[in-house]
């Protein structure tokens, strides 16, 4: 049985596609990863740990000032959390004015949860 050059060069083209295809597969994530800081478990965390840094201080922080005492509670996992910078604290606290229609300031969360 003779092979022609074209018949070699798709066999070439298959085999490579194939094995293209399943190294990319191979560095996809299949799960997920430990810190993982966006699954609806951590969003929920992060809210606690904002609603209880808003409650100990009364609601009298703006929103830097909220960003920083959340980083240096206690229940803040920074390991988990450690891409956390004030640009995502201003989207929970977004998220947050979002759900909960009647809510736009920090201070209006202090006085919802009185």
């Amino acid at each position: 049985m003779e092979l022609n050059t074209s018949t070699l060069m798709l066999g070439s083209f298959i085999i490579m596609l194939v094995a293209s295809i399943w190294k990319i597969w191979a560095f996809l994530p299949n799960k997920q990863l430990a810190d993982d800081d966006t699954t609806p478990e951590a969003q929920a965390k992060l809210e606690a740990v904002m609603i209880k840094v808003i409650y100990e201080n009364e609601g009298a922080l703006n929103e830097k000032e909220l960003y920083e005492a959340m980083i240096e509670d206690e229940d803040f996992d920074k390991e988990l959390f450690w891409r956390f910078n004030l640009n995502k604290h201003i989207n929970l606290l977004n998220a947050y004015y979002a759900k909960v229609p009647d809510i736009d300031s920090i201070e209006s969360i202090y006085k919802s949860r009185r």
